[in-house]
């Protein structure tokens, strides 16, 4: 059996894992879009460095776009296996998917607008919306802790994470020349304790485990820490400076916590009296989904819910799906929250938001969440005095602030006591995944210590025999 990995290799988008077994099979461990890289990151995602009709089967760890957005182009490029994750997860993708289709979709048109002036010729877009579509006839959920047979020799389960709605460890038994190989893939991993989900549940035994390392030289403050960070914040934007208050945040999961945390101070009387939206058609959706599925849900939500049967709704809450809706917002004067994806500030609403407010010193733009090095909220948050927007340059005046305990994905020492259900002896191998490489360095040899021997990080397209 081998395994090769085709992106989130040394960097976090991308993900792409791809094991082929002795029998030929092949099983790509989910199927992510590069973000942040500009006219780079188009090439990067055209080549993927296999003919997706090659690949038997996709098993997807959960719906964010940097781990699935890729299903629709390789639906276009002829795959026609299974996707096989959560219900959950199959639930996110049938939004996020033809979301992300109908950005491409966009942004094409808007590039062959440009490349008409300049007289160039006009080029396809990714996928469209219309392959997003399609590809959600491939999909096959499961619930956790199940085992799924894939076929005779090849069995999954999954088990929660506590990342997202529907995330999961994907653990494989794979059986080869009569030897059964356990290789568990954990994809993002969640917080212990996380605002709205459950924490992440302990994954059998495994040979081989493939793990991300996002956070892996980060501590994360608690989370009461960031909520008190978050109204401070409010009140110093929206009371003391009477202005608007910016959050770049993911449609899915990020944006949910905000408002739930929003909707409890609501609830408690210390919530000013602001209007807050939420602007992004993808986070209404997601909302109702999450709504669908209390089962994903803590026991702090729960009991919320006894008194409160909508911990994601309030009277001076409004979820904005219209364009020109969207647009009335940049006239608004008096004080307000606006929240719209995406969180890293590259797609989306949120860069018209940003480009009408960053200006304003009145204003606070807020990141809750982790930039990749090469996007805009990147540049806005290392200090850049001047930005770019869609071809235009922005001073940065309005004040910029950070919550890092908002992030989905934990922190390196909650990463140590989540993989402490594996007996580090009987890893033959760790691949990290899914972190710059100064993160993953620093947490390889906090996993040495933790008694895991052999720790990889791997390269894109780097190759590994597994036996």
């Amino acid at each position: 059996m081998k395994i090769k990995f085709l992106g989130a290799a040394r960097e976090v988008t991308g993900s792409k894992h791809l094991i082929t077994t002795a029998s030929g099979k092949k099983i790509l461990l989910d199927c992510g879009i590069y973000q942040g890289k500009g006219l780079e990151t188009d090439a990067m995602n055209r080549n993927i460095g296999i003919d997706p009709v090659e690949v038997d089967h996709i098993v997807l760890s959960h719906g964010h776009i940097d781990h699935s957005g890729l299903i629709p182009y390789f639906y276009r490029r002829g795959f026609r296996g299974s996707v096989i994750c959560t219900h959950a997860t199959r639930d996110m993708c049938s939004i996020m998917l033809p979301d992300s289709g109908h950005i491409q979709e966009s942004d094409t048109e808007r590039f062959n607008k440009k490349r008409a002036r300049q007289g160039l010729p006009p080029v396809e877009p990714l996928y469209s919306r219309e392959d997003a579509l399609k590809c959600m006839e491939l999909f096959i959920g499961i619930p956790y802790n199940r085992k799924f047979s894939i076929d005779a020799d090849i069995r999954l389960k999954f088990t929660n994470t506590g990342h997202m709605l529907g995330s999961g460890t994907a653990t494989l038994e794979v059986t080869e020349h009569g030897k059964i190989l356990r290789i568990a893939y954990t994809g993002d991993i969640g917080r212990p304790e996380n605002r709205i989900l459950r924490s992440p549940d302990p994954f059998p035994q495994c040979d081989y485990l493939i793990t991300e390392s996002t956070y892996g030289n980060r501590e994360h403050p608690r989370l009461q820490v960031a909520e008190d960070e978050l109204l401070r914040i409010v009140k110093e934007t929206c009371v003391e400076r009477r202005g608007k208050l910016i959050i770049p945040s993911f449609a899915i999961g990020r944006t949910q916590e905000l408002v739930h945390v929003l909707n409890n101070y609501f609830n408690e009387g210390v919530l000013p009296k602001i209007q807050i939206y939420v602007d992004s058609p993808l986070a209404v959706n997601a909302t109702e989904i999450f709504r669908m599925h209390p089962e994903c849900f803590n026991k702090e939500v729960i009991q919320v819910m006894e008194t409160d049967p909508d911990p994601f709704g309030f009277s001076s809450l409004h979820y904005i799906k219209l364009a020109e809706d969207s647009k009335k917002l940049n006239d608004l004067r008096e004080p307000c929250i606006i929240i719209s994806a995406s969180g890293m500030m590259e797609a989306g609403r949120i860069k018209h938001h940003i480009a009408n407010n960053i200006s304003n010193p009145k204003n606070t733009i807020l990141a809750v969440g982790y930039c990749a090095p090469t996007t805009l909220g990147a540049r806005i948050l290392r200090g850049d005095r001047e930005v770019s927007i869609f071809g235009v340059l922005h001073e940065v005046r309005a004040k910029i602030e950070r919550i890092e305990a908002f992030s989905g994905h934990a922190d390196y020492v909650e990463m140590l006591d989540f993989l402490k259900c594996q007996q580090g002896s009987g890893v033959k191998q760790v691949f990290l995944v899914h972190g710059e490489l100064e993160a993953a360095g620093y947490y390889s040899e906090k996993l040495k210590a933790a008694g895991f021997n052999s720790v990889e990080i791997p390269e894109v397209g780097q190759e590994f025999e597994l036996a």
